[in-house]
């Protein structure tokens, strides 16, 4: 285990990433438990506002976001202290963004609600995607090509479109999560192009109009998928994130 950690992680000059996804997992759910504990009004930890504006935790996010980026570009050398600091920055800041990643979307303040859990899967996704980066994976099979097949400029960019294009059909149908996930495992990418389109994607809306026996097909693969995977989805989103609130009373203050 530590010769693997040594030649996939340390060698080839993977610990900033390692550094930077620590800290943001360690953030996010730190981020979590605290406004877990302001919502059930337990513990110290109380609201930030000033002049009676309410600062959402986003706002550090960015400036942590800022400064770990642009000093890990400042730094001259990628390999001294100063770069690791940096890393640590950097996935602070993004673990208060992407936390709140549903409020900078919808534009408001949705971190309670159903529409609030769109925050946790998209880390959930970011988290999957550097733990697949570590372990080796490079973006639309790079990694899968031999040494003469990355010489071979043909192949290489015919290998990259060939990836890609399983990746864009997949987000066409539909299926996000196999989208992100196929850029870096061609394999996954390919089974969502392959599969039927959810029945709401533009896909189905285009070329599903004039197949109705495809279009009930899709209809009835998607209910039995949500049907199998959207509890369980749900507890885990609940595990990590918090139950979000059934019915939100109208005008409630904001409890975080």
């Amino acid at each position: 285990m530590g010769h693997w950690f040594y030649r996939n992680i340390v060698e080839p000059g993977k610990l900033p990433l390692l550094l930077a996804l620590a800290s943001f997992v360690l953030t996010f759910l730190i981020t979590r438990m605290v406004t877990r504990l302001i919502r059930a009004g337990k513990g110290p930890f109380r609201n930030v506002s000033s002049g009676g504006l309410h600062i959402h935790h986003v706002v550090p996010g960015v400036l942590l976001t800022v400064v770990g980026g642009f000093g890990a570009v400042a730094t001259s050398r990628h390999d001294g202290p100063g770069v690791y600091v940096f890393a640590v920055i950097f996935g602070m800041g993004a673990g208060l963004v992407l936390d709140e990643f549903a409020l900078i979307l919808h534009l408001d303040d949705v971190y309670w609600t159903e529409a609030g859990r769109q925050s946790v899967e998209v880390v959930v996704l970011t988290t999957a995607l550097l733990l697949l980066t570590l372990g080796g994976f490079a973006p639309l099979g790079v990694n899968d090509l031999t040494e003469d097949e990355r010489d071979d400029r043909r192949v290489f960019l015919l290998t990259l479109a060939a990836n890609f294009a399983f990746v864009l059909v997949s987000l066409f149908k539909g299926k996000l999560r196999m989208a992100i996930i196929g850029t870096l495992v061609p394999f996954v990418a390919i089974v969502g192009a392959l599969r039927l389109a959810r029945p709401t994607s533009p896909w189905a809306k285009r070329l599903y109009r004039s197949r109705p026996r495809a279009r009930a097909r899709s209809v009835l693969r998607a209910f039995h998928h949500d049907r199998r995977w959207s509890g369980p989805r749900r507890r885990f989103q609940d595990l990590i994130g918090g139950t979000p609130d059934s019915t939100p009373p109208p005008d409630a203050p904001d409890r975080r």
